[in-house]
């Protein structure tokens, strides 16, 4: 099956990552992949980190025990940013698993009033509570969504150190979030943060001033940008659309768009490839571009 247009044509491979024998997915919370384009999928399950070849044959895991519930997971020169939610913490990792970097406090989350992600916190708080994504900038700063229990981005030295936090919660005005789910960088700085519940993205100078935002989408689960400036998101449901990937452009106008089943993760490859983790029928399909 082809979807796609404009230029974004895609065929879809079901099933592409293969495991084992007797081996089955959990819940996939985020795939990405590695300078070798080798896929890397994070799931609720032990273990969380499966890792495999461009073939999509098995090739290795790690993980196990180590997390509570798996969520943000991104890879950027060939370092593993990644977010356990309900533990509230970030953690930077070897492409192997070894831990080089944790921010917050395993166990330890900061008082917002909340304590189902369905509402809005009350209040807005430090680091952590169920933070969503962790992604480095190119300065080396390190800013974290946060997330499900907060309404919040983080900025972090690269050595760690809190420098400010921004964000209140809220439904309508910029810098108002709820469920501040993913996020992307790019090469100038710009942080690009999905603000789920409020199905658009809001757009933020590293010092974290408001510079405008996209609307017009289902809530925005995931989203991925490739070395040419092009944005893809993966948009959850709402009353009037069906789950769905986008492919847009520098200014968030949508190049091309096509329904797909619920998915809660999504990542690309350097070929420009599509990977989602499919979260009713626990597999990652694949959309090959072809044009």
């Amino acid at each position: 099956m082809k979807v796609g247009s404009n230029g974004y044509t895609y065929e879809l491979v079901e099933d592409f990552a293969r495991l084992p024998a007797s081996e089955a997915f959990g819940l996939i919370s985020r795939l990405t992949t590695d300078s070798q384009d080798r896929l890397y999928v994070f799931q609720r399950k032990d273990p969380a980190v499966l890792v495999f070849d461009t073939d999509g044959k098995f090739l290795r895991s790690w993980g196990s025990g180590q997390f509570k519930r798996p969520h943000g997971f991104r890879i950027v020169d060939d370092m593993v940013y990644l977010t356990d939610q309900t533990d509230n913490v970030a953690m930077v990792c070897t492409l192997d698993g070894k831990v080089v970097k944790q921010l917050g406090t395993r166990g330890q989350a900061s008082d917002t009033g909340c304590e189902d992600w369905h509402n809005l916190p009350l209040r807005a708080a430090g680091p952590f509570n169920h933070p969503t994504e962790l992604m480095p900038g190119p300065s080396g700063d390190l800013y974290v969504t946060d997330g499900y229990r907060n309404s919040r981005v983080h900025r972090f030295t690269k050595d760690g150190e809190l420098v400010q936090s921004w964000g209140q919660p809220g439904k309508n005005a910029p810098g108002e979030f709820h469920l501040p789910h993913s996020m992307v960088t790019s090469p100038d700085g710009t942080l690009y943060v999905s603000d789920r519940a409020n199905s658009r993205v809001q757009i933020f100078t590293p010092d974290g001033k408001f510079i405008g935002m996209w609307t017009g989408m289902g809530g925005p689960n995931d989203m991925a940008r490739d070395k040419n400036g092009i944005f893809y998101l993966l948009e959850q449901a709402t009353a009037t659309s069906k789950p769905s990937v986008s492919v847009r452009d520098a200014n968030g106008a949508v190049l091309t768009r096509w329904e797909m089943p619920h998915a809660h993760g999504m990542g690309i490859d350097s070929m420009g490839n599509i990977y989602v983790g499919r979260t009713k029928e626990l597999r990652v399909d694949k959309y090959v571009r072809v044009q």
